[in-house]
């Protein structure tokens, strides 16, 4: 169903997969957008509970996009060094690919609260709190993960076994 990497020696383990995506600060979700053109767009994120946490206005392109084809990718560069001596950049990044849906309830906090201690975690349990209480105007949505995978720059993964 899913391809495989063309460069195994290139796949990163499971846990620097997931390293990658807890780590990182932002990706981009690509859905099935407006007269069969792909959408990608830039989005904050949590990695939590395997799954995918982002907030959205409850109009535009990605909601309509998810509703039409809740089938999404997402992809993360946790590190992109550029190498001009070799032509190349030294890289490690993630992808998912799973079904993206507007998340309630209790499901609804959790998500909402994890995104809140990523992006706001230094910020006083109140402010936090008021924050919780005073989202009305945004969906909470998640990814289910149906597939992850990670690859690095073969460069950066023979400094890591040669490190060990």
């Amino acid at each position: 169903m899913f391809r495989e990497m063309l460069k195994k020696k290139q796949l990163l383990s499971k846990e620097d997969t997931i390293q990658i995506m807890m780590e990182g600060s932002n990706g981009i979700l690509s859905c099935f957008g407006d007269d069969e053109y792909p959408y990608g767009v830039p989005i904050n994120y949590v990695y939590f509970d395997d799954k995918i946490y982002f907030h959205s206005a409850k109009v535009g392109h990605k909601v309509d996009s998810i509703h039409k084809h809740p089938k999404v990718s997402f992809s993360v560069v946790g590190e992109d060094t550029i190498v001009s001596a070799e032509y190349t950049s030294y890289f490690r990044s993630a992808i998912a690919f799973g079904k993206a849906r507007i998340v309630e309830g209790e499901e609804h906090k959790k998500g909402f609260r994890a995104l809140v201690e990523k992006y706001s975690g230094d910020q006083p349990e109140e402010s936090k709190q008021y924050e919780m209480d005073n989202c009305d105007g945004a969906f909470i949505m998640a990814i289910d993960i149906d597939y992850m995978t990670g690859k690095a720059a073969s460069e950066l993964l023979e400094s890591k076994s040669e490190s060990l």
